[in-house]
This record gives C-alpha cells, structure tokens and sequence, in this order.
C-alpha cells in the first residue's frame, strides 16, 4: 500500500528524514512539501534510492512527489557516493583520513570591515583554483549563500570549481530564509541532513 507523509511546514531535514525512513520500508510513497528546497533534497535522496520521481505543483503552493522503486532502476549519477577514505600521507604533510570540506558561512571573509571581506572572498576563491590539491567539499550556509546567486562577485571562480569536481552545497533553509530560491546560480540545494553528514565524515574542516 502506498504511504503518504504530510512534510508541510517541518523544518529541514525532517521532509527528507521522515522520507528516508519510509523508504526502508515502502517501495511506493507520496510526500507532500511546502517549499522548492524540501523538493529538491527530497528528489535527490528519492533518486540515491533508485527510485522514480515525479512532481506534481498544487493550487495551493505545495508540491506531491510521488517516489517508486522498481527493480531495474538504477540510482541517479548524483546519488551521495559510499566513500571509503584510507588515510595517506606524503613527505611534508600532516596524515588526513578522510575528504577536505570548507565551510562557508558569511558573504565576507573574516571580522572587521565588510567590503574588504569581500574583497579577501574574491582572492580567496580564485586562488583555490590555483592550488595544487582541490577541496572536496564546499558549504555554503547562512549568509554565505549569497555568493552563490546570478550577481555574485565570485560566481565565476565557483563555478570553475565545480567543474573541476568540487562539489558545492547551498543551505536550502538558509536559501529560503534570504528569499534567493530564484537567483542561486551553482551547486545544489542541500540540507541540514547532507550538511551534518558532511561535516561528521570530513577528514578536514576548514572555515576562512
């Protein structure tokens, strides 16, 4: 029998929690949400389960996602990878097990004046691309996530990063809080759920 969860107006990650656990038990469901973000992180979480998705909108501003897992179906290419890191070292460098993650969370570097904050950012960031070894991870979360928007001083050398396989992860509640849904331009609307996670299994933490 299909299950249906009501996820409108649970913080995230519940939408995606409350799906994840359903999904051990059901290979059909229905979740009804009530923002862009919750779409996305639940579609995403669907798919890494090898299931179907589709998404129908509602009069009411909400949206039914309707998840199937049939036998053959493969999970999608973005599906959160199993990574089973082994600690290497080499001549000169401190032993790190596990993925490089950097955390985001302000449009300017560092206390003090704004603008020279954001001028630290834009150095900051194309010089990541210079570096001999890339991050693996980059969060963007509180009013970090304005870099990440269609204006953004630094959307360029983002995007650069990305394509070079660092992936990136925008704060859905912190998307929605700033009212950005529309204007975010890179990487892929996260939640607290993937954002924890991500930090428990880094093998390095770094916050500019």
């Amino acid at each position: 029998m299909e299950e249906f969860i009501d996820a409108r107006g649970l913080a995230c990650p519940q939408p995606v929690i409350l799906t994840k656990k359903a999904l051990e038990q059901q290979d059909e469901l229905r979740v009804r949400v009530d923002n862009i973000a919750a779409v996305e992180n639940v579609k995403r979480l669907a798919k890494s389960q090898g299931c179907q998705v589709t998404v129908q909108e509602e009069k009411d501003r909400t949206w039914t996602l309707s998840l199937i897992r049939e036998e053959g179906v493969e999970a999608s290419p973005d599906s959160p990878e199993i990574v089973c890191d082994v600690a290497v070292q080499t001549e000169g460098e401190p032993l790190v097990s596990g993925p490089c993650v950097i955390l985001i969370t302000s449009n300017a570097m560092g206390q003090g004046d704004d603008e020279l904050g954001r001028l630290l950012f834009r150095g900051f960031f194309h010089t990541l691309q210079e570096l001999d070894k890339l991050p693996d991870k980059i969060i963007f979360y509180n009013s970090g996530v304005k870099l990440t928007v269609k204006d953004s001083d630094v959307l360029e050398d983002i995007k650069q990063l990305a394509q070079a396989g660092v992936e990136i992860l925008v704060c859905g509640t912190c998307v929605n809080f700033f009212n950005l849904t529309d204007q975010i331009a890179v990487g892929t609307i996260s939640n607290m759920y993937d954002i924890a996670g991500s930090m428990r299994s880094a093998g390095l933490l770094i916050r500019p």
